[in-house]
C-alpha cells in the first residue's frame, strides 16, 4: 500500500484524481481512537486485499476543519474509501484491520 500525505484540499483532490483507489484516513492530534487505527493500517498495509490501494492520509489540523466539515464529515478518525473518484464506503470511528480488510475486498469486487 502506498501511502501518500494530503496538507491541502488540492493535494487531496489531486491524489483521488491520480489513483484509482484510495483509502483516505482523516485523523487528528490527541486522537486514542487515530491511534488504534494507525495499527489496524499498519497491519493491512502489506496484505493482499491492500495490493493497489493508495492510502492518503489527511491531518485535520493541517487542511483545515472548513474543509473536514464540507466532506460532511463529523469525527476522527474517518476513513473514506473512494474508487474512480466516487465514495463507496465510509468508515467513522475506529476499525479492525477485519473491518478495513472487508471494506476493501467490497470495493475492489464492485
Amino acid at each position: 500500500m502506498q501511502i501518500l500525505h494530503a496538507a491541502t484540499p488540492d493535494a487531496y483532490h489531486a491524489a483521488l484524481r491520480d489513483h484509482p483507489t484510495v483509502l483516505v484516513d482523516f485523523h487528528k492530534d490527541n486522537c486514542p481512537g487515530c491511534r488504534m487505527l494507525d495499527m489496524s493500517l499498519a497491519s493491512i498495509a502489506d496484505s493482499p486485499r491492500a495490493a493497489g490501494i493508495v492510502l492518503l492520509k489527511v491531518h485535520l489540523e493541517t487542511i483545515g476543519e472548513v474543509f473536514f466539515r464540507s466532506l460532511g464529515l463529523r469525527q476522527t478518525p474517518t476513513l473514506l474509501l473512494v474508487r474512480d473518484g466516487h465514495e463507496v464506503a465510509r468508515l467513522p470511528g475506529y476499525q479492525s484491520p477485519k473491518q478495513i480488510g472487508d471494506a476493501l475486498a467490497a470495493a475492489m469486487t464492485t
